[in-house]
């Protein structure tokens, strides 16, 4: 197994114009990815992207022909106007990087190797952490590796105006726009910021926050703070509770069917603790949850929620008033 070291072999070089081409190399699981995100999304052409785009699946190595068609296209678009480009894939082939080389030349942009040294022990145990579909075989990751090892001394020759190899300092470039986002989520930048919302955000994800409103006003959860998920004809309806379990802690629970039937004219409650919670409660899967409470016929721990007559059950929260009918049904059929 060949490895990669920075010796004198060239020079060392930290050299990235604003406006270039960056292309990223090294084999699958070096870590490119990351390097990538230290750029604004906006400016990365990533190949995975491009195979979901075009076949719904990042995965598909028969799509790759068709992926690479859409890359070039906007990158064509992206050059002719000057624009910092980074180009996220191995990269590992001469004659793939011979291709980029030549589009940034059209447009009289810099281009910049990047290339990401990870060793090839490494690149090969991160697949194991890998989706299916994203999972590249181990002789495929040592064959780029050592396709990497053997370019980087001929990167300059190749028609590289820079070739760097993680003497990078790129780490502030990565946190500064988190720590942005982040001020401003919490209104540290002079914003109302997002609030309470932030809650929200943390249980279901930024992906809900548009579909979010607070019912205020709503007396529906006995006096805590109501809300709604909606999109179209769909709704969801929550509630905020300050004190979960009698411990003080905050949750969210969700309005559900109550087990005891549609005639029941209470409220069931499930907590949620994350989306896929969510879609349960949607899809009416949550309903038959165990910590299901409705305000009419308490839990699953406090009566026989399939029993037929619920008057009965106060005085005899064994159901065996619901026993006995059943034993005289029987006798009768």
């Amino acid at each position: 197994m060949k490895t990669f070291r920075l010796d004198n072999a060239l020079p060392v070089d930290t050299t990235i114009p604003d406006s270039s081409l960056v292309v990223l190399i090294g084999a699958a699981g070096s870590g490119q990815s990351t390097w990538a995100r230290t750029w604004p999304a906006t400016q990365v052409l990533e190949l995975d992207r491009f195979r979901a785009l075009v076949s719904d699946d990042a995965g598909d190595q028969e799509a790759t022909d068709d992926a690479v068609f859409a890359l070039q296209t906007v990158l064509e678009a992206r050059l002719a106007r000057r624009k910092m480009t980074v180009v996220d894939a191995t990269n590992c082939e001469q004659a793939v990087r011979g291709n980029l080389i030549a589009t940034a030349r059209r447009h009289g942009v810099p281009t910049v190797a990047l290339v990401v040294p990870t060793p090839a022990s490494l690149c090969v145990d991160r697949q194991k952490d890998r989706p299916a579909n994203r999972r590249v075989p181990e002789q495929a990751v040592l064959a780029q590796h050592a396709a990497m090892v053997d370019a980087w001394p001929g990167l300059p020759g190749e028609g590289f105006d820079h070739v760097v190899a993680e003497n990078l300092y790129r780490l502030e470039a990565l946190l500064r726009p988190l720590s942005d986002a982040r001020r401003a989520e919490l209104g540290w930048d002079g914003s109302e910021g997002l609030g309470e919302l932030l809650l929200v955000r943390r249980y279901f994800g930024a992906e809900i926050l548009p579909m979010w409103r607070w019912r205020d006003g709503s007396q529906l959860a006995g006096g805590d703070r109501v809300a709604e998920i909606r999109l179209g004809a769909d709704r969801i309806v929550l509630a905020l509770r300050n004190d979960v379990d009698g411990a003080g802690d905050v949750g969210f629970e969700v309005l559900v069917g109550c087990p005891a039937g549609d005639e029941c004219e209470g409220q069931a409650w499930a907590p949620v603790c994350n989306v896929a919670d969510l879609l349960r409660a949607l899809t009416g899967e949550l309903m038959h949850d165990p910590d299901v409470r409705c305000t009419v016929h308490g839990g699953a721990d406090d009566v026989d929620l399939e029993a037929d007559d619920h008057d009965l059950q106060d005085d005899d929260p064994e159901g065996r008033a619901d026993l006995e009918g059943q034993y005289a049904d029987a006798v009768r059929a």
